[in-house]
């Protein structure tokens, strides 16, 4: 008995072996050390003009739709691998979206992982480069600063929430030194990663702040939506919880974590859309503890029938209060955009009330090429 055990455990082994002795490796390496081939995604050529290519052999019509406001359509050509390209004139240097109009669908490009994303997925994104200097959103300072992406539980929202703050190299530099904040509010369909990721807020700081036109100072981008609609982040309500949030939980986690300022000359609030109503409201409601308020482009503030006693209380028994309080007040619309007529109707209510402000415009939509910038314009002007 002890003898047929061996044989089968020898028999076992040497099929075994014989297994793995017909097995063939084929992995290699071969190949990996080249050169880089072209980007399939769009390519940017020198002169400014742009290549588009789409893999889609399947596909009888496709169609470049450029720009994220006034959207331009280039009909795109097949070769016979099935890939559908389009050559594009010269264009300017600044941020452009995209998509790809497939047998009447709208897509993004798979090939390209530079998207704008917030609460949805918007388009694939290219940027064309300045062509003699980097322009104002392209990194060209010595001196960065980080960004920091901060998770918590808001017992406000009582939910996980996240925001990032923009650390100017100086604060690393030199912590021991107090710096101001300015607090950035983001649009309806965004989140707390779009200023950073689509607005360019840090290159945008660490130039100025390299260049010498802007004071160094901390940025905090928190999320300004409370069950991801629009709506959440715009209705009084809405306001005041995210106000709330704000004063009773983030002001004070900033100062306690980063050596800011604690006074209200050292701070600064603004956003864009959305996020510039909540501004507007948040920051004449607190007017003790903001000496800056900007908005770019709010939807609630074109709105002709905006209820300034319902969002905010008491304002109407004083309007002299927000001059003695602010040092600025920004207000901004694109001329393209379709709330440009409101915020015309919306300054000349400020001009009926005696409230002192400045207003900005150009020659752009909704979108984020406008707000870049006004973020740039706007820090230049804040805590000097």
């Amino acid at each position: 008995m002890e003898r047929i055990k061996i044989i089968l455990i020898l028999a076992c082994f040497l099929s075994v072996s014989a297994s793995a002795k017909a097995q063939v490796n084929t992995f290699s390496t071969e190949g990996w050390w080249k050169p880089a081939e072209p980007p399939f995604f769009p390519v940017v050529h020198k002169d400014g003009s742009l290549t588009f290519r789409l893999k889609a052999p399947s596909a009888d019509s496709v169609v470049l739709l450029l720009d994220e406001w006034d959207v331009n359509e280039y009909p795109m050509s097949v070769d016979d691998k099935g890939i559908w390209s389009v050559n594009v004139p010269a264009v300017d240097p600044r941020v452009y979206q995209y998509k790809f109009k497939v047998d009447g669908l709208e897509i993004i490009d798979p090939e390209n992982p530079v998207i704008k994303a917030g609460t949805t997925v918007y388009g694939s994104i290219v940027e064309v480069p300045g062509k003699d200097n980097p322009r104002f959103d392209e990194l060209s300072g010595s001196r960065m600063g980080e960004v920091h992406n901060i998770r918590y539980f808001s017992p406000i929202i009582n939910k996980m929430r996240a925001m990032n703050i923009y650390v100017p190299a100086a604060a690393i530099e030199n912590p021991d030194k107090q710096y101001p904040v300015l607090y950035l509010r983001h649009g309806g369909g965004d989140s707390e990663d779009s200023w950073v990721k689509d607005g360019k807020a840090a290159v945008i700081l660490d130039n100025l702040i390299s260049g010498g036109e802007a004071v160094p100072m901390y940025v905090v981008m928190s999320n300004g939506l409370i069950d991801g609609s629009w709506s959440s982040g715009s209705t009084p309500e809405g306001i005041s919880a995210l106000e709330k949030e704000l004063v009773d939980y983030i002001i004070p986690f900033t100062e306690k974590r980063y050596n800011v300022a604690t006074d209200k000359d050292h701070r600064a609030i603004a956003g864009l859309s959305m996020g510039g109503g909540q501004s507007f409201v948040i920051g004449l409601r607190n007017l003790d503890k903001f000496s800056v308020v900007g908005e770019f482009s709010s939807g609630i503030l074109s709105d002709d029938k905006f209820d300034y006693d319902r969002y905010i209380p008491g304002l109407s028994n004083d309007y002299q209060k927000v001059n003695d309080s602010l040092e600025l007040l920004w207000v901004s619309c694109g001329t393209k955009d379709n709330r440009y007529q409101g915020h015309l109707n919306f300054i000349k209510q400020l001009d009926k009330k005696g409230i002192r402000y400045e207003f900005y415009d150009g020659p752009w939509g909704h979108e984020w090429q406008f707000w870049r910038q006004q973020l740039h314009d706007f820090v230049k002007r804040l805590f000097k």
